[in-house]
């Protein structure tokens, strides 16, 4: 073990003795998010931790006066953390901090065209994650991702899904894989997957997996890691080899977990 190694371990444990989420207060976030259903006492107390050290390293503040509550500041960081259960917590580090607004907020946006000229305007955004900066999430859409039948949606899923991709650069869709994942069969599989999502929609087929995700490569990823956590079954069943790559990178089998509890 390294000497960075073990510094990080005895940082950890001292967090962790200090710093404790009070147990109304994890219940209460824990209620907000019906998918982690599925998880046992153990992957829970997992979770808990991860969750504390999160809470540590990065600052959740309101933007524009708008007031974090603990609560808040609790589910928040369950869900980033369920990305990253059995990943390198590491995947989460190069930033510091979580914005969160009362309501949409307003981001300029640059972007160049096919031709090269460069174009800015303002938009309207319920969230965002800046490469090397924050995310920034509103709250009601936070609030309303809770509630996957109705939103379709899991914002701060989404969100920190670009923080994963983003940890090689800019988010592409490929986030850094582990070395027994090969780069190609990812790309392959996951282009060939976007391609025909994009010519669904092209067809005017009415799809469950939202829309947004044939904006990009970027996009595609992200929403589909919200449909593997939120609704893992519907990706089984709309892209199963998209849902085992998902299944080795995240290390996590959520859909034969949600096919028990409907069994029960």
């Amino acid at each position: 073990m390294s000497l960075l190694d073990s510094i990080r371990k005895w940082k950890r444990r001292r967090v962790l003795a200090s710093s404790a989420i009070p147990e109304p207060l994890w219940r209460e976030a824990l209620e907000m998010l019906s998918f982690v259903a599925i998880y046992t006492d153990a992957e829970l107390a997992r979770l808990r931790e991860l969750s504390v050290m999160f809470l540590t390293e990065k600052s959740i503040v309101g933007g524009g006066n708008f007031e974090v509550t603990p609560v808040m500041r609790v589910a928040i960081a369950v869900q980033a953390c369920v990305l990253i259960l059995n990943l390198d917590p590491r995947y989460l580090d190069g930033w510091e901090n979580v914005i969160v607004y009362a309501d949409e907020f307003i981001a300029d946006l640059e972007f160049e065209d096919d031709v090269g000229v460069v174009h800015r305007r303002k938009e309207s955004l319920a969230g965002e994650a800046v490469l090397g900066g924050p995310v920034i999430l509103s709250w009601p859409d936070v609030q309303a991702s809770a509630d996957w039948a109705n939103a379709g949606m899991n914002l701060v899923i989404h969100e920190f899904a670009h923080k994963l991709d983003m940890r090689s650069g800019d988010a592409n869709g490929c986030p850094p894989l582990p070395a027994e994942m090969p780069p190609r069969s990812w790309q392959k599989a996951m282009n060939a997957a976007f391609e025909h999502f994009r010519s669904r929609l092209e067809k005017g087929e009415e799809t469950a997996i939202d829309p947004y995700a044939a904006e990009s490569p970027a996009e595609f990823f992200a929403v589909l890691s919200e449909v593997f956590f939120a609704d893992p079954t519907l990706l089984l069943h709309e892209y199963p080899k998209i849902y085992e790559l998902f299944a080795w990178f995240y290390k996590q089998d959520p859909a034969s977990r949600t096919e028990l509890l409907l069994e029960e």
